[in-house]
């Protein structure tokens, strides 16, 4: 069974992480899918995200949910029919599932030398100050910082949210798992606590606003 990692983030917090090493059929074979996300995963052009998207719905199980216990709205963020917060994320090798009695976000990235070509278009003047190009830990920084920004949006989930003009991650020691980051968007300015870590070659980011994160 491929469940890479089960973890408590606290009292009320949990954190999944599957392997996926199944193949398609497999994964549907075992998993009972609403109609609606029948469609959806047959409509997929990628077996990469069919596949992850039916290893999230693996992790549900592993949580105590089916595919049924999880709704979406209108900005595609995902609800728990029981209260529960939960945020979802795959990429490539590996998929996350977090749930929370508190509001949280997670991002999973594979670590890729191409997000330097790309780090100018989110990264603000703030974090370029403190990133050091060559450092052997330069991908890593970026891929960390990528990651609290996808965690924080989709905890927003606003519309306009630019992530090199509205969240910024605070300067942090990659060795310690942990840092901080700050939303300024319109009206809203919100702080929160991050925590990361490597899963093998990916790294995986979840985000709690300041205010959740002491309920932890």
């Amino acid at each position: 069974m491929p469940l890479h990692l089960q973890q408590n983030i606290g009292p009320k917090t949990k954190l999944y992480v599957w392997r996926i090493e199944e193949a398609f059929e497999d994964l549907f074979d075992e998993i009972h899918l609403t109609d609606w996300n029948v469609v959806r995963v047959m409509s997929m052009k990628s077996e990469q995200h069919q596949r992850g998207f039916l290893s999230v719905r693996k992790l549900f199980e592993a949580a105590g949910y089916t595919d049924f216990d999880v709704t979406y709205d209108k900005t595609g963020k995902p609800h728990l029919s029981d209260g529960h917060h939960i945020s979802i994320s795959h990429s490539h090798g590996f998929s996350a599932v977090i749930v929370s009695d508190v509001t949280v976000g997670i991002d999973l990235e594979l670590m890729r030398d191409k997000i330097v070509r790309i780090a100018d278009k989110f990264t603000s003047e703030d974090e370029e100050a403190y990133l050091e190009p060559n450092s052997n830990e330069y991908v890593s920084q970026l891929t960390v910082i990528w990651g609290v920004k996808e965690a924080i949006f989709k905890i927003r989930n606003e519309i306009g949210i630019s992530f090199k003009d509205h969240i910024t991650t605070f300067a942090f020691d990659i060795n310690s798992g942990q840092a901080t980051a700050r939303l300024d968007f319109e009206s809203v300015h919100r702080h929160f606590d991050v925590k990361f870590q490597y899963v093998e070659d990916h790294m995986l980011v979840y985000a709690f606003e300041t205010t959740d994160a002491t309920a932890l």
